[in-house]
């Protein structure tokens, strides 16, 4: 489980852009995170790993996120970065995919498993020894997944995984998406996305809750959705 107890955050003092957060977000849960620029979204990842200082209280599993607990939370917690280039640190995408595993003091055949496991799961053996900077953007995208899955996190963290990618290898990450059972959170635009992959939504405005609840009631209101300075997904507009 994961919990926000009334959290607060300011980059500048007097002017928080996290105001009393409250939340809770079970086992297994495909939660969006949604909102306008500047909403709180990409703040409210950084202050569940740790990144940034809070006020108030953010609970993983029970464990409180503090200094002290940060690195026994950060292997719970995978993080998919927006950019791949940022993540994508290593020569190769099997050199990448084994160095969390090592560095958390596994045996290297087991993390070897572990990483032939994952590529096949998602269809990707292909990609195993490949340079990370002749891969594609979409490529890129997948492999950055692939490394985050070789962790076994117990929460999966992803900003905008569909951004900038062509219509096919969207595609092909919201199935890889889909197809994950950890718990995740998911923050985007791609209000489309969203839909088929979240099964809640929590829409923030300005630092706080604007709505939460089913993804298919909320990312179907267009009122709510035009009042937070957003548009109902592509799929829905025609009908809605």
């Amino acid at each position: 489980m994961i919990a926000f107890e009334n959290v607060s955050f300011a980059y500048e003092k007097n002017r928080p852009v996290i105001k009393d957060l409250a939340f809770q977000i079970e086992d297994g849960e495909s939660v969006g995170l949604i909102g306008a620029n500047g909403a709180g979204k990409s703040t409210v990842m950084k202050l569940l790993l740790g990144l940034l200082p809070a006020q108030g209280h953010i609970l993983v599993d029970d464990l409180q996120v503090t200094k002290e607990n940060l690195a026994q939370i950060r292997r719970k917690l995978g993080f998919v970065l927006q950019n791949s280039d940022n993540q994508m640190f290593m020569p190769t995408v099997y050199e990448d995919m084994m160095f969390a595993p090592l560095n958390y003091m596994m045996m290297r055949e087991e993390a070897e498993a572990r990483v032939d496991a994952v590529l096949e799961r998602l269809g990707l053996t292909e990609l195993k020894h490949r340079h990370n900077h002749k891969l594609s953007g979409g490529e890129k995208r997948m492999a950055a997944i692939a490394t985050i899955l070789a962790m076994e996190p117990e929460v999966i963290l992803m900003d905008e995984p569909t951004s900038a990618l062509d219509p096919f290898n969207r595609r092909v990450v919201i199935n890889i998406i889909r197809e994950m059972d950890q718990t995740k959170i998911i923050t985007s635009h791609d209000l489309d996305m969203i839909l088929d992959t979240c099964g809640r939504v929590i829409l923030l405005s300005e630092g706080r809750i604007a709505a939460d609840g089913p993804a298919d009631r909320i990312l179907r209101d267009r009122d709510l959705l035009e009042a937070n300075h957003m548009e109902l997904p592509l799929s829905l507009s025609g009908r809605s």
